[in-house]
């Protein structure tokens, strides 16, 4: 299966383009110099461990996983009683062996403290993503068979690059939990664009396998497809930012708005992901498994709105407490929506049990907050005076999904007892909330083990009884009826941040090859050809059009070029060995004034023309050359018109039409004809 993919890489930062179709933030304009920058190589051996633990682990499963098969093909095979009974005991011995490695397999894929911030602060735990590992790749054979056999030049001259492009991909597999790390992804999987257009045909694979391990099981999975490495990178892009909002210590303002801004843009990455790849081997990058994760982010994100608003109203009057209840509820709303994802039957068996719990005691934690704080609304506030019923009424009716039994809202909000009986009946719903969320707390040795988890469970719990034994009277005799519940609200709903690629401007390690617009995978070329060319009575007998490349737009009948074996529609790389792909057309033309009389040796590429194209369609020749900066479009990710597909390069031949291109552009220069009235100039 090969991942589908169906749009470009530019997430919703793609900028401008050039006159060549490259993206403005992908120009080769700077070094290698930072490639390493980002990298923490000291994390490597510690994943390298956990990953060998979790590959034998996977290796014990399976094998079990197959004697288990085995005795129950026997089981049902055999009607020998003796059989049957010494089966059903090696079954029994089977189980045991699979339970026990799959719960040490759980342990090792669902450490959540690890990447928790280390302040004494007392705060709920998020649910972050371990980085998907891979192996080593070797690029240098493949990519110097590609340079020799599509550009016709010498492979061993990009040894420097492909070094480049090695060294960065070694670095981007152990990035570092900052800023700086997710810079270093971004570029690889920048980089990764150039690579696809330069070296992988529509029809033809570099024999290249691309490895990766599942996130959470650590099942390892490798495929051909660049697409593959490309998602694998923007899933670990979305993980980082898991473990970078996790971090943050979000008992400050700053501390909480960057976890809600990093829990954002991990729910982008993986929505991202989840629109514009498809049919992907591992299951962490399947559609379902995306589709929970992009849930689990936005819940996060709603808990840290929480906590924000929790930071600003350090003074509670009755409205702070009714806004602090509702979004309360909101939290427990959408983790109830999480849990309901990740049980489903293709989720239900991958997701960590841990992760599912630690999603249901939230649910429930929230829950208990919200009416926690709905009966210190109607318990610790002054009645309302009459100059404020009016509003207090107002945002009492929509505070309850139903309305309580009990008298008019506006006689409930001016009389204590009244509130003192429904703050009572939230309190008694909270308690219940709360012993609930320990009880399924209780069932998971994993969250058992999260001193933190435990803490604040308790201390919420106590909370509630130490309020409810203080508003409980000897001489109440009626029954505490149950608490209607709360209407879930916000005031910041969560936003789904794609990825900002347009942020980190990349080289374009191979841009030696030449402009993208003309020298990429989809173009095929006829080997590079030098011909000698010798000013004549009327020059060199050709024309010119363009920038990076030249185009030989004309050949005169009988000329020296003609003679020379130059054809219209050739691309000039180099004159007298200096290198012209780059070169502008003013440049090209003063290389060739300057020939003296010997002459000057002049090298061309011509193209070849695709199965089914006639030689002299010009439209088809168009068609091959307009592949400027876009991937290629067997690729669904692709295959989407975007900013910078509109402005690809123009057709080769048909000069005749009128450029509706600025100034600058490759394609506006005026007509050239070198001739010896152009070299007297």
């Amino acid at each position: 299966m090969t991942p589908e993919e169906e749009s470009p890489p530019g997430g919703e930062g793609d900028g401008e383009s050039d006159d060549n179709g490259v993206p403005l933030h992908l120009q080769p304009s700077e070094s290698y110099g930072s490639l390493r920058k980002g990298s923490d190589p000291l994390a490597q051996s510690q994943r390298s461990k956990l990953q060998h633990r979790r590959a034998r682990i996977n290796q014990q499963i399976n094998k079990e996983m197959r004697m288990r098969a085995g005795a129950e093909n026997l089981f049902r095979a055999t009607s020998n009683h003796k059989v049957k009974e010494t089966v059903a005991l090696e079954l029994s011995y089977v189980n045991s062996n699979l339970q026990l490695l799959k719960e040490e397999l759980e342990e090792l894929n669902s450490s959540m403290d690890v990447y928790q911030n280390d302040s004494d602060s007392i705060s709920v735990p998020m649910i972050p993503l371990g980085l998907k590992e891979t192996k080593e790749l070797d690029w240098e054979a493949p990519l110097k068979e590609m340079i020799w056999d599509h550009y016709g030049e010498d492979g061993a001259s990009y040894e420097t690059e492909i070094q480049s492009l090695m060294e960065l991909r070694q670095a981007m597999r152990t990035p570092s939990r900052n800023e700086a790390g997710l810079e270093l992804l971004m570029e690889y999987y920048s980089q990764l664009y150039f690579l696809d257009n330069r070296f992988f045909p529509p029809n033809k694979n570099l024999g290249l396998f691309f490895h990766w391990y599942d996130s959470l099981t650590g099942v390892p999975c490798h495929q051909r497809a660049l697409a593959f490495e490309k998602g694998s990178v923007l899933f670990n892009i979305g993980a980082l930012h898991t473990q970078i909002g996790a971090r943050q210590d979000r008992t400050t303002l700053q501390g909480v708005d960057r976890a809600i801004e990093a829990f954002q843009k991990a729910a982008g990455a993986f929505n991202y992901l989840k629109e514009n790849f498809s049919n992907a081997p591992s299951l962490d990058m399947s559609t379902a498994s995306l589709n929970m994760l992009v849930r689990l982010m936005i819940a996060q994100v709603q808990e840290c709105v929480l906590e924000k608003v929790l930071l600003l109203r350090a003074h509670s009057d009755f409205l702070t407490c009714l806004q602090l209840a509702q979004e309360a509820a909101r939290v427990e709303e959408v983790y109830t929506l999480v849990h309901q994802t990740m049980i489903q039957p293709h989720v239900k068996d991958y997701v960590p049990f841990s992760w599912a719990t630690m999603v249901q005691v939230k649910s429930e934690h929230f829950q208990a907050l919200s009416h926690y704080y709905a009966a210190i609304a109607l318990c610790d506030c002054p009645p309302a005076s009459d100059a404020d019923l009016p509003e207090l009424e107002k945002a009492f009716l929509q505070f309850h999904v139903t309305p309580p039994d009990s008298p008019a809202s506006a006689l409930l909000l001016q009389d204590p007892e009244e509130r003192r009986r429904l703050g009572k009946a939230h309190l008694k719903k909270a308690i219940m909330r709360h012993e609930e969320a320990m009880r399924i707390h209780g069932l998971c040795k994993i969250l058992r083990k999260m001193d933190i988890l435990q803490e604040v469970l308790c201390f919420a719990h106590k909370r509630s009884l130490s309020k409810y034994s203080e508003i409980d009277h000897e001489e109440d005799f009626f029954e505490t009826p149950d608490a209607p519940d709360i209407h879930p609200k916000t005031h910041q709903r969560p936003e789904i941040k794609s990825p900002n690629f347009s942020k980190v401007k990349v080289t374009d390690i191979f841009h030696r090859l030449g402009p993208l617009s003309v020298f990429c995978a989809k173009n095929k070329w006829h080997p590079p050809r030098t011909v000698r060319l010798v000013r004549g009575e009327n020059g060199f007998g050709f024309t010119l059009r363009g920038d990076s490349p030249v185009l030989i737009a004309g050949v005169i009948a009988g000329g020296c070029a003609a003679e020379a074996g130059l054809k219209e529609g050739d691309y000039i790389v180099s004159i007298d060995g200096k290198d012209c792909k780059w070169s502008k057309h003013a440049e090209v033309v003063q290389l060739l004034k300057v020939a003296g009389e010997e002459g000057t040796e002049v090298t061309v590429v011509t193209l070849q023309y695709s199965e089914g194209q006639a030689m002299g369609d010009k439209k088809s020749v168009a068609a091959m050359s307009s592949c400027s900066g876009v991937l290629l479009k067997g690729d669904k990710e692709n295959s989407r018109r975007s900013p910078m597909q509109s402005k690809g390069a123009s057709t080769l031949l048909a000069w005749g039409k009128k450029s509706k291109r600025s100034k600058t552009s490759t394609y506006s220069l005026p007509f050239s004809s070198v001739g010896d009235n152009d070299l007297a100039c």
